[in-house]
């Protein structure tokens, strides 16, 4: 393709970009991402998966700690690049380096912005009920999320969509924006468009507070809430007694009971029955404190009885 392309990007989402950009031919002559982390319990030095595809494809890879450092903007500007791509990389890129390619550097983010600026834009678009978000290809500013677009595209979200499913959509739509993008940038074929920063919209990175589920809101929120932290990092409740209880899994179901939100109205066989805000939430899927994810048929087996037993109370650490 001709030209010289240095790639930035960290996890899952960024590596069919990647992947789309070396299968297409594009001379990519470095990969930024960040620094190896410790994952797990056991806190394994875990590289991060953009590096691990660039490392199989043969490819110099950098990790600076902090990208604003000038040895860091040096050791990119190294390898020459005529433009640099970035999706979900994790850093703001410094003015040096925003200045330096003569195709400047371009952002495959995961909204359809001016909508949902920020580090969280899949999981906030699901919690928030959307039935569409997008991507959007764009030229990079100082501020957030805040540059001029190339292009979009637009893809629903449907009902039974988690933020697994639908970050496993957008990373596929993005690589195909980015190989329509592309090439007409590079040739000068694209007039980049302001965003209205009027309707900008924000996606913060999500904290303890927005996993946990309150119960006073209608089933439909709560719904949205746990395929909205589905698979990662998973919305949860109390029990009665104090203990944190993992919602992998449930659905709003019809009907309401006259009962305050959060009790327990029903046990069946495959699910536990909860009063909300406004309708009925069933339990599907659990993950009690120190134990593995499952079904509620088989935490009812055990310790579940008693701690979902018709008339109980979860979640009253949030009144």
């Amino acid at each position: 393709m001709g030209a010289r392309v240095v790639f930035m990007g960290t996890p899952d989402f960024a590596v069919p970009s990647l992947e789309a950009l070396l299968a297409s031919g594009y001379e990519v002559v470095a990969v930024v991402t960040q620094p190896d982390r410790p994952k797990g319990r056991k806190r394994v030095l875990t590289p991060p998966p953009v590096k691990v595809r660039a490392q199989a494809a043969g490819i110099p890879v950098l990790q600076p700690e902090r990208l604003r450092e000038p040895a860091a903007v040096d050791a990119v500007l190294s390898f020459r690049p005529d433009v640099v791509v970035t999706a979900a990389y994790g850093q703001i890129l410094p003015k040096a380096l925003l200045e330096a390619p003569p195709r400047g550097c371009l952002n495959v983010h995961a909204s359809l912005l001016p909508k949902y600026r920020g580090g969280a834009p899949i999981h906030r678009a699901i919690l928030n009920g959307e039935t569409e978000t997008g991507v959007t290809i764009m030229t990079m500013a100082e501020a957030l999320d805040a540059g001029d677009i190339l292009s979009q595209v637009r893809v629903p979200i449907e009902r039974t969509d988690t933020a697994g499913t639908l970050h496993d959509k957008l990373a596929r739509a993005g690589a195909q924006l980015l190989l329509e993008t592309l090439p007409r940038w590079l040739r000068g074929e694209i007039t980049p468009q302001p965003q209205d920063h009027a309707q900008a919209t924000y996606a913060p990175n999500l904290t303890r507070a927005d996993e946990r589920i309150d119960w006073t809101a209608p089933a439909e929120a709560v719904y949205n809430r746990v395929r909205g932290l589905h698979p990662w990092p998973v919305a949860y409740t109390t029990t009665a007694d104090g203990q944190v209880l993992k919602v992998w899994w449930g659905t709003p179901r019809p009907g309401r009971a006259d009962a305050p939100p959060g009790t327990v109205v029903a046990v069946e066989e495959r699910a536990v029955v909860v009063a909300t805000g406004d309708g009925l939430f069933a339990l599907e899927e659990v993950q009690p404190a120190g134990k593995t994810r499952m079904p509620v048929a088989h935490y009812l087996r055990g310790a579940g009885r008693a701690v979902l037993a018709p008339g109980t109370r979860l979640g009253m650490e949030a009144e």
